[in-house]
């Protein structure tokens, strides 16, 4: 490379290369940057990014593999490393960091149990045993205190709970591992608007001013004297006593009475209102919380289902798992190709397919790695199968033979003839089709194309 957009010994053009290379480098120097300053988060996006410009950058994996351990994450950590190793063999830190990992066993324990607690809270959460998630993610978190996603899930469940200081806490703690994580800040927000609401409920009291005056009851009547008032004459006193006590007793009989049962009527009649008013908010209330059971079973239900993409046989835990012990054993014992193809048959191909891109790439390495001598025993199976007339399993065998190795023109035609001879002409046409496309001008591509003219012809 110069200075010039083109190469000065073949002439070919290089410009959008360098551009792509140099724009490689400077997202991995903002990568860097982040990282110093334990923004991991943004660290994390812009170190993808630079493998997204240029996967054989071995500092920028090296560099997210930290950023992954930093952040509790070892699993993608350890295939960060991984690639970096099968990258640069020689003079790679990777090696370092690969031996911390593999020469603690004890580290190694505690990865998997956190690993394995932290997938259990989430079952329990998914069954709404919150509690009991709490419990596993308070064990997550003291086996590895930088676990991040642990201590936000035991956040959020304490917001549920309302448990406002306990959230707070953990999120904080969050923070100092990574000062720029979008969903701690979120959930930290939350917190704070709950925390920060103060309301003063003591209101004054005035005090009742306390008047110069005598009061006292005369049969219905309430009179107010004050202090200073005078005396009246004791016959006045009873003669007054007496016309009250009489018009007490007849204004009672002719209008309180019958306004007081009056009144009582309507009250009761205002009671019953209400009493009808609050059922039919009730029935309300209950068809409402009847629809919104059917709606949260049915919400289960999906998570349930999701869960099972997650947990069963097949799933992204279990492919997780092969695709780590076959990373293991290939850097354990890179001959023993037995091991690490028996694990990685076990991932489905389907979801490869629509896996991460790190998966994806981890995966091809390693069955590229082991290719020609798994595929190599898979088509001496299968030839042993298919001269027994076993077909069934002559097409099972030398599919995977042409599958680790497709460089294999002859797997390639014992499988297509071992699908005629089982009567399954589709997929017979489909193999002979394929080997004359990739394998033209070969004696084995003139045998298969007259195959397919009778075959066609039938």
């Amino acid at each position: 490379m110069t200075e010039h957009d083109f190469c000065t010994n073949c002439g070919a053009e290089v410009g959008i290369y360098k551009k792509i290379m140099s724009s490689a480098n400077l997202f991995y120097n903002e990568g860097l940057d982040r990282a110093g300053v334990r923004d991991l988060t943004g660290a994390v996006a812009s170190l993808r990014q630079c493998l997204k410009m240029n996967k054989n950058h071995v500092d920028a994996r090296n560099l997210l593999g930290l950023v992954y351990f930093e952040m509790g994450e070892y699993v993608a950590a350890l295939s960060e490393w991984v690639i970096s190793k099968n990258l640069r063999p020689n003079k790679n830190i990777a090696d370092d960091y690969l031996n911390m990992m593999q020469s603690n066993p004890s580290r190694l324990d505690t990865i998997s149990q956190t690993i394995k607690k932290y997938n259990q809270a989430l079952s329990y959460c998914y069954q709404g045993s919150y509690d009991l998630a709490i419990i596993q993610l308070k064990k997550v978190v003291s086996l590895n205190p930088k676990h991040v996603q642990g201590r936000q899930l035991l956040a959020l469940l304490y917001l549920n709970n309302e448990q406002w200081e306990d959230a707070r806490k953990e999120l904080e703690r969050c923070r100092k591992i990574d000062v720029n994580n979008t969903t701690t800040l979120r959930y930290l927000k939350e917190a704070d608007a709950v925390l920060d609401i103060e309301e003063d409920f003591n209101a004054p009291v005035k005090k009742k001013s306390i008047a110069d005056t005598i009061t006292y009851h005369r049969g219905n009547e309430t009179i107010i004297q004050p202090l200073n008032g005078k005396e009246t004459k004791l016959s006045s006193t009873i003669v007054n006593m007496i016309v009250g006590i009489a018009i007490g007793i007849a204004v009672a009989c002719l209008l309180i009475l019958p306004a007081r049962i009056s009144a009582a009527s309507e009250a009761s009649d205002i009671r019953i209102k209400e009493i009808g008013e609050q059922l039919d908010e009730k029935n309300s209330t209950i068809n409402s919380l009847e629809q919104e059971k059917n709606s949260l079973t049915a919400r289960v239900e999906k998570l349930d289902n999701e869960l099972a993409t997650y947990t069963g046989e097949g799933g992204t835990i279990s492919s997780m798992d092969n695709l780590l012990n076959a990373a293991m054993a290939y850097l354990s014992n890179p001959e023993d190709t037995a091991t690490v193809a028996g694990y990685l048959d076990l991932i489905d191909e389907g979801f490869v397919d629509t896996s991460t891109e790190t998966f994806r790439e981890v995966y091809n390495m390693l069955r590229s790695k082991i290719g020609a001598t798994v595929g190599s025993t898979y088509y001496d199976e299968g030839m042993h199968a298919y001269q027994n007339e076993q077909y069934d399993e002559a097409v099972e065998n030398l599919s995977k033979a042409y599958a680790y190795d497709n460089t294999n023109v002859d797997a390639l035609y014992n499988l297509a003839n071992a699908y005629r001879k089982a009567g399954d002409n589709v997929n017979a046409i489909a193999n002979y089709q394929t080997l004359v496309d990739n394998f033209p001008d070969t004696e084995l591509a003139t045998r298969s194309q007259s195959f397919l003219n009778e075959l066609v012809v039938e």
